[in-house]
C-alpha cells in the first residue's frame, strides 16, 4: 500500500497549509489573549476549512468525469451546500456563545492562506511523501 497513491499531494498541502495557519494563529492568540472562546473558534474554523477543502476537492474530482452542464451543476449545488454548512455552523457559534464565530471565519480562512503558502508546503510534502 503506497501512501501517494492514497492521497492527492494538492490536496495533502493545503490541509497541511491550513493546519500551519491554525497553529500560527493560535500561538498569537496565546500571546495576547488567554480567551478560550477564541481558540474553540479558531480549531472549530480549522476543522471547517479542511472539510471544505476536502469537500471541494471531492466535487471537482467527481465533476471531471461529467459532462459540461452535468459538472456546472454539480460544482455550483456543492458550492452552496458548502456556504450553508459554514453559514449554519457560524450561526450557531453566534447564538450559543460556545466560540467566536469571528475567530472560527479567520480559521476557516486558512483556506485562502494555505493557497498562498502551497510553495512552502509542497516543499514539506516532497520530504515527507520523496515524490
Amino acid at each position: 500500500m503506497e501512501i501517494r497513491k492514497k492521497i492527492n499531494p494538492t490536496l495533502f498541502d493545503l490541509c497541511l497549509g491550513i493546519l500551519i495557519w491554525g497553529i500560527l494563529c493560535q500561538i498569537v492568540i496565546l500571546i495576547f489573549s488567554r480567551t478560550p472562546a477564541y481558540s474553540i473558534g479558531l480549531w472549530i474554523g480549522i476543522v471547517l476549512g479542511i472539510a471544505g477543502a476536502i469537500h471541494m476537492w471531492w466535487t471537482l474530482d467527481r465533476s471531471l468525469d461529467m459532462i459540461s452542464k452535468g459538472a456546472t451543476k454539480t460544482v455550483g449545488t456543492q458550492s452552496i451546500i458548502r456556504y450553508i454548512v459554514l453559514v449554519v455552523v457560524m450561526a450557531l457559534l453566534a447564538v450559543s456563545g460556545i466560540a467566536n464565530p469571528l475567530f472560527a471565519f479567520l480559521g476557516y480562512m486558512g483556506m485562502k492562506a494555505a493557497a498562498y503558502m502551497q510553495p512552502f508546503t509542497r516543499k514539506i510534502s516532497t520530504k515527507i511523501f520523496k515524490i
